[in-house]
């Protein structure tokens, strides 16, 4: 009840004109640059996060999140209409999503995403809200030991959840970490991987890595791929709107549990792009019509839709209340919070309720008017992946290294930015996932300061990971995500033997 009563403050502080006008652009531009190959939800974030530094926190991260919420609808429409996703979480979308289209069915495909993504992102915000006020409490008893064992919860969880290899998520982790520590230490004052260059003293800003591997890395990547933009045309109409919305209660099932799906994967480091995966693969095991997955399936799109937006928003619970980032996105928005002079963690509940339940009300009202707005404005941004992507690419480079510019207006700054870019771009061609290495990037200057606390408080004993049955928990838990990828193929390899010996003995 106390989080009910916090939500009406919120709304209170979200529904005032500004706030809601904002909402508008936030979406807008969200949509955009969903739309366009090369941006993405994250580098979009990045590329927006220093126009608000003079701007009023609240209103801030309203732009932002609305930003984001837009971005995972664009990226949706690319990909029914051209078979392009627009976002890396969109993929799993054109399986069905562009048959549909291509069998004179995209208006229903298109009403299909947007809202299965309307009500996969409104259980997110749920979620948060009924789960916001326990995860603050409970965090309010962590101290170093507590805080350092979750944040190896984290960057285990990406280890042992994620789907890419095992050993390349490692080798992600340490290089985020590795960036982390260039500059100076925050607590000897003394340097650390400067290589005598003045201009690292400040470190490597997380916005510049973030432009570079997911803006121009991106863009890398899709001129390689000789992009050409050839899709179908939709106009979506209110008729056709209240059509397929008569039909959603049929895919009550997918519905369900592509929002289960995706609110887990967010809470955990799973992030949007593996809840859809995973969510539309549970929907074609199950499903009764699973041989009709791929040719246009209405529910081979509802599933990652769902899971896709439910990830997405779930993913700012541990953000908010634990100061943990469950998606590449949300850790830049976390970066943004500590630029603001705002702490993530249980104590920002208490210190600035305002700025919390403003945002968590401002999710509800974000998601509809992103709903509202994408379903209204299909036909104009379809229309712009008709220009030729030699003109967009090189408009896409201008706007990255402005963005990169903004940050401290320093030339050092547009070569990291590059160079981060090149990274990037080996990062996809090989399969290294990228959301560890930001994870790392932001997190890793707190989770050493944890350590080093935690190493002082117990003169360099371990143990104090194990000195109380919270940390004990929360370590053998992480422990056990560590070792899970290798814990699992021992266990294939004894079920193997033993059946090998089963049939020897028949």
């Amino acid at each position: 009840m106390a989080n009910i009563e916090s939500l009406f403050h919120g709304f209170a502080v979200a529904l005032t004109f500004q706030h809601v006008f904002l909402m508008m652009i936030g979406v807008l531009l969200g949509i955009l640059v969903g739309v366009l190959p090369g941006l993405g939800a994250p580098n979009g974030v990045t590329l927006l996060l220093p126009l608000t530094y003079t701007m009023d926190p609240v209103g801030a991260i309203i732009l932002l999140t609305s930003m984001y919420w837009g971005a995972l609808f664009g990226g949706s429409t690319t990909s029914i209409l051209f078979n392009i996703p627009g976002e890396p979480s969109s993929v799993a979308t054109t399986f069905d999503g562009h048959p549909m289209a291509k069998q004179g069915q995209a208006v229903q495909a298109l009403s299909f995403a947007f809202l299965s993504a309307g009500f996969g992102a409104m259980m997110g915000v749920i979620v948060t809200t009924l789960l916001s006020g326990w995860v603050t409490s409970f965090a309010l008893q962590f101290s170093s030991p507590e805080f350092f064992a979750v944040y190896f919860l984290a960057f285990a969880s990406f280890v042992g959840l994620s789907a890419a290899q095992p050993s390349k998520t490692i080798v992600s982790i340490l290089l985020g970490f590795a960036f982390a520590t260039v500059g100076m230490d925050t607590i000897s004052g003394s340097l650390r991987l400067t290589f005598g260059f003045d201009e690292l003293l400040r470190g490597i800003s997380f916005l510049i890595v973030v432009i570079g591997l997911f803006g121009i890395g991106e863009l890398l990547l899709t001129m390689e791929e000789g992009l050409k933009f050839d899709g179908v045309k939709a106009k979506v109409s209110l008729a056709g709107v209240l059509e397929t919305l008569v039909r959603m209660p049929r895919y009550w099932v997918a519905l369900l549990r592509g929002s289960l799906v995706g609110v887990w994967m967010g809470i955990t480091p799973g992030g949007p792009t593996a809840a859809s995966f995973m969510s539309y693969g549970l929907a074609k095991r199950f499903s009764r019509r699973r041989d009709q997955f791929g040719s246009g399936e209405p529910e081979g799109v509802i599933a990652p839709e769902t899971a896709d937006h439910g990830a997405g928003t779930a993913a700012m619970l541990p953000m908010l209340a634990l100061g943990i980032p469950g998606s590449a996105t949300a850790a830049v928005m976390m970066g943004g919070l500590m630029i603001w002079g705002l702490n993530p963690g249980p104590m920002l509940f208490v210190e600035r309720p305002d700025f919390v339940w403003g945002l968590i009300a401002s999710m509800y009202i974000g998601n509809v008017v992103a709903v509202i707005l994408v379903l209204a404005t299909v036909p104009l941004f379809a229309s712009i992946l008709r220009i030729p992507f030699a003109i967009i690419g090189p408009l896409i480079v201008v706007i990255c290294f402005i963005g990169a510019w903004t940050v401290a207006s320093s030339k050092p700054d547009l070569w990291i930015a590059f160079i981060f870019g090149i990274v990037g771009y080996v990062f996809k061609k090989l399969d290294y996932p990228i959301a560890p290495l930001v994870l790392a990037l932001v997190l890793g200057d707190k989770a050493e300061d944890a350590f080093r606390q935690s190493m002082l408080m117990s003169q360099g004993s371990l143990s104090i990971f194990f000195s109380n049955p919270l940390v004990s928990t929360i370590t053998i838990l992480a422990t056990l995500l560590l070792t899970w990828p290798l814990l699992a193929r021992l266990i294939r390899r004894a079920n193997m033997l033993r059946l090998g010996q089963v049939k020897t003995v028949n």
